[in-house]
């Protein structure tokens, strides 16, 4: 015999908070101080003891940073191995070859976005941007393509299919399934995200595409396209928007860019600073060896999935993550020791660690409190350790909530998934992209259960709506101003431009979404 739901005080500061967030987020404001808020008056209303209310905005932050830790690390390891790479120049070599096969502005745009787009699955977009920016982007002006249909071209492809999947490196999909619950696991949740992603950025590149033919935006190429391209200046936008929202846009957009962005081949040489023989060998060996590392990562977590289970063993839990962070440490060690020698690099691969830390904080440590708020709602351990209260007694908020109200939710698939992609979009306001993930996370643990929907496609679904915003392609104070910044263009010209593009694809990817995987 189950017990009828009784709705306390507590439920309903719940409710009150999540308002109040999302409120925060629509008016671009951030969003930790009413998360911290709202935590200590859900503790307050459910304990009615103030101690434990204001320890409860510690452990709301300490239970987040436990179940997410891994995710830092994995970003600094990652970030500590670009540094090392910047070292020997191997980033630019990696992308360099692509150059020669942009024979005209519709080969230099599908060019752009799969460079894009892979570095971004490995790196995320923070360096790609300023990466395909210095060594593609002046190579396609010069063939034709204009610098505004180059920026959607980056936009779509990393802020958007790759950030919003982040297949590898695993951010996003460890925090919509920790959100979620324990049921779910963040390889599944990071499997529906990729198919989705892959179909929304499909749909995005090709319409924008049409776009840009249909504005006569690729040209005849001509070294004059690339000289009026470099005498232009900054449009101010950036630092303008760069502090609106909850995304430490100045770091993102700073912390690995390239003081110029580079022309042609022989202007490559000038700009780069000069490596002697020795590095020089090791750059190319290097260029050549990390995308092979990663390669091999991928299919260690891809070839299980389809029937190879003789050679490789599925991998669970956090495996994958700690796969991507172990193969980013060998190769950055790697690299260090090639670049500074092994005396040196003892203290160098300190610092790139340090360097590492610093970043995945500052672009990711305002995610702790709002996770904390929301896995405050879900119950069991992760509520009891926020709680400071036995695991039997902590409240499932969120899902007692949406179970009283479960007679007035409608049995739509569809209506839910849309719905979930709003709440997605609605988060993605604040021109973060992660920040709203444990609030749809939470919400496709709630609902898909009581609709009947995958919860993990759910997930995926609100992932979508959230990163796609927030990420970079939408919203005009995200990261976005880093693309239009380094190519020189408005960056409220380049929202106008994916607006049609990218809604689009979200809308096909989600009915994809419940029509395949529900």
């Amino acid at each position: 015999m189950t017990h009828p739901i009784v709705i306390t005080a507590a439920h309903w500061a719940y409710v009150a908070g999540i308002l109040a967030v999302v409120l925060t987020m629509v008016l671009r404001a951030n969003v930790v101080l009413p998360s911290i808020v709202a935590t200590f008056v859900v503790a307050l209303a459910w304990t009615a003891s103030p101690v434990g209310a204001v320890a409860s905005i510690f452990n709301a932050s300490f239970v987040a940073a436990k179940e997410l830790f891994n995710i830092f690390l994995v970003i600094s390891l990652i970030t500590a191995l670009l540094n090392a790479l910047k070292t020997l120049r191997s980033d630019v070599l990696m992308v360099q070859p692509f150059r020669a096969i942009m024979g005209n502005g519709h080969q230099a745009f599908f060019i752009l976005a799969a460079v894009t787009y892979v570095i971004s699955l490995f790196f995320w977009p923070t360096p790609a941007v300023p990466l395909v920016s210095a060594v593609l982007l002046p190579a396609a002006i010069a063939v034709g393509l204009s610098p505004l249909a180059g920026a959607m071209a980056i936009a779509i492809a990393g802020q958007g299919m790759a950030l919003s999947s982040d297949y590898v490196i695993g951010v996003a999909p460890a925090i919509s399934a920790k959100a979620a619950g324990a049921t779910v696991s963040a390889a599944a949740v990071a499997d529906r995200a990729l198919a989705l992603s892959l179909i929304a950025g499909g749909v995005a590149l090709l319409l924008a595409y049409l776009t840009i033919r249909r504005r006569k935006l690729i040209q005849p190429g001509s070294e004059a396209l690339l000289e009026q391209w470099q005498r232009q200046s900054g449009n101010g936008d950036a630092k303008q928007l760069e502090a609106a929202g909850t995304f430490d846009k100045a770091e993102i957009a700073r912390g690995t860019s390239y003081e110029e962005p580079l022309a042609i081949d022989d202007k490559l040489r000038h700009h780069l600073p000069l490596i002697d023989k020795r590095r020089a060998g090791w750059s190319k060996l290097f260029a050549i060896l990390t995308p092979l590392g990663f390669a091999a990562v991928i299919a260690v977590m891809i070839l299980p999935k389809l029937g190879l289970r003789g050679i490789f063993t599925e991998l669970k839990g956090g495996d994958a993550a700690a796969l991507v962070g172990g193969m980013g440490a060998v190769l950055m060690i790697l690299a260090t020791i090639a670049a500074e020698g092994a005396r040196k690099s003892l203290d160098v691969c300190a610092e790139h660690i340090t360097d590492g830390f610093v970043f995945a904080f500052k672009a990711m440590g305002s995610v702790l409190p709002i996770a904390g708020f929301f896995f405050m709602g879900a119950g069991g351990d992760l509520a009891a350790g926020i709680l400071n209260v036995p695991a039997g007694e902590a409240p499932p908020l969120l899902f007692d909530l949406v179970q009283t109200a479960q007679a007035f939710i409608p049995q739509n698939h569809y209506l839910v998934a849309f719905g979930v992609l709003l709440v997605g979009m609605i988060t993605g306001i604040d021109g973060s992209g992660f920040a709203g993930l444990p609030l749809t996370g939470s919400l496709s643990g709630a609902l898909g259960p009581a609709v009947g929907l995958n919860v993990a496609t759910l997930c995926a679904v609100g992932q979508m709506g959230a990163v796609w915003t927030g990420g970079g392609t939408l919203i005009a104070w995200s990261s976005l101003i880093a693309v239009a910044g380094f190519a020189r263009v408005p960056v409220l010209e380049t929202v106008r431009m994916l607006l049609v593009p990218v809604l689009t694809g979200l809308f096909v990817a989600t009915v994809c979404a419940v029509l395949f995987w529900s």
